[in-house]
């Protein structure tokens, strides 16, 4: 391996995003950002918001970790309980691998669907939006057969399927209308059908006990675990190198893709990753939500806190809002900006690092400690059902602070 593709391979961890981002704070905090201001006089008040959003839904501060298994109860259903009923696996690894399919392509469908867009769930009859919404489309989807190769067994996603999905198909199951337009569709179906290449172009990862299909990760990732337990970085590391390719071409380094990695000018290095911010939010986004079917398969996910907070509109959000993050131009409110320009890059590096110092602000206040709250529950508790709160206080339709014109494979 030449120097060059080292170099990009360790962009495609945690602890790189993480060390990242702490840079881009400490250049904000000298003034070092062209568009962006950080005032730590303000991290107490955020600290607070977030406790008191956290003890509205969990008065006796158990929090669960964030994943999109959260958002499968949306309404108070217990979905995946319906379907595991009528299933009936006998087998806790082919329960692990269903789960892990329905995560894996609700996750990766989960980057914003844009304030007009509506889901009404014909089971319930409740209309959902947003990320609710997108969560439970994508488990009736799932649900419905329309991602299984074998109809025998539904509740599966198989990449045949996947690479063949169309755009007309996607938009049925999504309820995608005139009307009813969903932000990102094209970018989306892309997603998938490269999802469906990449896992049929992976036995060693996606078929080590059944036919290729995105939930043979959880063999991969039960092969690496060391006594049962598996450190939670080793899932994004294994997400990264095994779905990179899925991503749309943006940034390559030695020929290897770094995903959601974009170029910020204030982040000089000595070397070939110069300038280069890596994110991967909807890698950790997934990431987390794979701890679930990887307990179902008998594993201990250890380590959280080896994950980063989450590079989004939610999150970043709390933070322009309650003014620890500041526009150094006001006029930037009224602009649309894309997802590469340095303004989003710098304000997305800065909500990881902010989510850290934020964590730790709030774990001081409440007498605890990474353990008993670890980030993933402030995340859940926490920082993005604020940012969620603060944005429906000022915005109508509870929008973000900043009009981002995006493609549906980053938020």
């Amino acid at each position: 391996m030449s120097d060059d593709a080292f170099l990009a391979r360790s962009l495609l961890t945690p602890r790189a995003v993480r060390e990242r981002a702490h840079r881009m704070l400490a250049l904000a905090l000298d003034n070092g950002l062209d568009d962006l201001a950080v005032d730590l006089g303000r991290l107490d008040a955020v600290a607070d918001y977030v406790i008191d959003t956290t003890r509205a839904a969990y008065p006796d501060l158990a929090v669960p970790p964030h994943s999109r298994w959260r958002h499968f109860t949306a309404g108070g259903f217990d979905r995946w309980g319906m379907i595991a009923d009528v299933r009936g696996w006998t087998d806790a690894r082919e329960a692990a691998r269903a789960a892990a399919d329905l995560a894996i392509v609700s996750v990766l469908l989960d980057a914003g669907a844009g304030a007009a867009w509506r889901f009404e769930e014909g089971v319930t009859g409740e209309t959902f939006a947003r990320s609710e919404g997108l969560a439970v489309a994508s488990f009736a989807m799932i649900a419905s057969g329309v991602l299984s190769a074998d109809p025998g067994d539904p509740i599966r996603v198989d990449a045949e399927a996947l690479e063949n999905l169309s755009e007309e198909e996607l938009a049925g199951a999504f309820q995608v209308s005139d009307d009813n337009p969903l932000a990102g569709l094209a970018g989306r179906v892309e997603l998938m059908r490269n999802l469906g290449t990449v896992v049929d172009e992976a036995p060693d990862v996606f078929a080590l006990a059944d036919r290729a299909r995105p939930g043979g990760i959880v063999d991969a990732l039960v092969a690496k675990a060391d006594d049962g337990r598996l450190p939670a970085a080793a899932i994004l590391e294994t997400v990264l190198a095994a779905l990179g390719p899925i991503w749309p071409s943006r940034i390559e380094l030695a020929d290897v893709p770094l995903g959601d990695t974009w170029r910020h000018p204030a982040l000089v290095t000595g070397d070939a990753t110069t300038g280069l911010v890596p994110l991967h939010k909807l890698s950790q986004w997934l990431s987390y939500s794979l701890i679930e079917p990887l307990e179902l398969a008998g594993l201990d996910v250890v380590d959280l806190d080896g994950l980063t907070g989450l590079a989004e509109y939610r999150n970043g959000g709390l933070m322009l809002d309650l003014g620890l993050v500041a526009l150094k131009d006001p006029a930037d409110l009224a602009r649309v900006h894309t997802v590469d320009s340095p303004l989003v890059v710098g304000w997305r590096a800065l909500t990881v690092a902010l989510l850290d110092t934020v964590a730790d602000r709030v774990r001081a206040k409440l007498g605890l400690d990474a353990v008993s709250l670890p980030l993933a529950a402030v995340l859940e508790g926490g920082t993005w059902a604020a940012g969620r709160r603060i944005a429906a206080a000022l915005r109508p339709g509870g929008g973000p602070p900043l009009l981002i014109a995006s493609d549906g494979t980053v938020f």
